[in-house]
């Protein structure tokens, strides 16, 4: 009895040390509220949404209203060949954009880190962080305006040398890298921003014995800058890993065409086929679905090796 006491009064006492700290920073607890109202509406709210997958739904009926086919538009996602073509291109253009992208903004934060210059090292950062803020929608004009077979600049200039004109957008292999490179120069310099915080709390004094010992520039990086920010790149790592079934609509759909529809027809693209213009929106829920179980599933492994392999992760 006295044991069942004294852990009531132990609850009792942590209760009331919690509600006092409430009281005191309810101004921090009012800020995180916003938050959380926008992610239930926004993000919780839509998951209703998700039962469309498993009725057959009638867009004049509801939601409600619908008739229940369990797995059944399942089996139809699951038979058609367009779905397998569009999840390998989605898998591919994710894991070479991993390949590529990835490193790039580490790249450019160490070299922007290492610029003694102040108003140089402004001037890059803002112009790198500019491709960010423009429309992919523009971006793909530009595309279109630099590397056109018939009309863009970079053609004019080789066909002005007395060379033939490459094909950057209308063979397969050449819009694929086309493709990855756009996305480098519109997203890498705002990636830097989160490695260059984590810059900002390198002990310099690391630095420092460093130099005393005649560690050069490089190793001063591996050893010492790389390992700083390694926590940062793994949480990237791996929340870029979550991500590699489903991929922005956007990017592909105004830089592909026709012509290399065998690599720029991805996942999103396929929905917006057969959801907006098909009316098929049951089928379409049942490929939303299925990214978002698979990317959860590929985020919680990628955390579990992380741990197991580094000792490091978000979860």
């Amino acid at each position: 009895m006295t044991l069942t006491k004294a852990t009531h009064a132990s609850k009792s006492g942590d209760f009331g040390k919690r509600k006092a700290y409430i009281k005191r920073y309810w101004q921090l607890y009012a800020l995180l509220s916003l938050p959380l109202i926008y992610f239930l509406i926004f993000r919780y709210g839509p998951m209703y949404g998700v039962q469309i997958a498993f009725k057959d739904f009638n867009l004049f009926q509801g939601i409600n209203g619908s008739e229940w086919i369990g797995l059944e538009a399942f089996r139809e996602v699951f038979a058609m060949n367009d779905f397998y073509i569009t999840l390998r291109n989605t898998f591919m253009l994710n894991f070479l954009d991993l390949l590529v992208s990835f490193p790039a903004p580490i790249i450019l934060a160490i070299m922007l880190y290492e610029i003694r210059n102040a108003w140089f090292k402004k001037i890059s950062q803002t112009l790198l962080y500019i491709p960010h803020f423009i429309s992919w929608v523009i971006i793909g004009g530009i595309v279109y305006q630099l590397f056109g077979t018939q009309s863009g600049m970079v053609n004019a200039i080789l066909q002005g040398l007395g060379m033939d004109p490459l094909p950057f957008l209308t063979d397969k292999n050449s819009w694929l890298i086309t493709y990855l490179f756009t996305g480098v120069w519109q997203s890498a310099g705002w990636g830097t921003i989160l490695y260059l915080a984590a810059l900002t709390g390198v002990n310099k004094e690391l630095f420092e014995a460093a130099d005393v010992d005649g560690a050069s520039r490089m190793k001063k990086i591996w050893h010492i800058t790389l390992p700083s920010i390694k926590p940062t790149i793994i949480t990237l790592l791996i929340l870029n890993l979550g991500k590699m079934v489903s991929i922005g609509f956007d990017r592909p759909y105004i830089i592909g065409n026709t012509a290399v529809r065998e690599y720029s027809d991805v996942l999103s693209t396929f929905v917006y086929r057969i959801g907006l213009e098909s009316g098929q929106y049951t089928l379409a829920t049942v490929v939303g679905l299925f990214q978002a179980v698979v990317g959860l599933v590929f985020i919680l492994g990628s955390n579990y090796i992380s741990k197991k392999v580094t000792g490091d992760g978000i979860m």
